[in-house]
């Protein structure tokens, strides 16, 4: 069981996160739904993993990404832009693009975790 940081602003999509997460027998930390708060979460927050909001109240995400790669935790991107919504130096990192389903984020978790879906 991983236990994963949500990182989320809408809170009906955290909310759908939370269970997603549950239900794959993980752990949700959070959700946490502004980039400070994130920020701190990223800094000292105990995790294995992190589902990232590109977008937080109209701020990216990408410093929070760029803690969570300094600690070595790994994350993906969930964001209605896709991998078009990544700029440089983040192209190359994990994305699912929004809307998606629990079968998605599965798939992710497992690359992430090695676990089986």
């Amino acid at each position: 069981m991983a236990r994963i940081l949500i990182v989320e602003d809408e809170m009906l999509i955290a909310m759908m996160l939370q269970d997603i997460v549950s239900d794959l027998g993980h752990q949700p930390v959070g959700p946490v739904m502004r980039l400070e708060p994130a920020l701190d979460a990223a800094l000292r927050d105990d995790f294995d993993l992190a589902i990232l909001d590109l977008n937080l109240a109209g701020k990216q995400s990408f410093p929070i990404a760029d803690r969570l790669l300094d600690r070595g935790i790994p994350f993906f991107f969930a964001t209605g832009y896709g991998r078009d919504g990544l700029t440089d130096g983040y192209r190359d990192l994990p994305v699912v693009q929004k809307p998606y389903d629990a079968y998605q984020i599965a798939l992710m978790l497992r690359d992430l975790t090695g676990d089986r879906v």
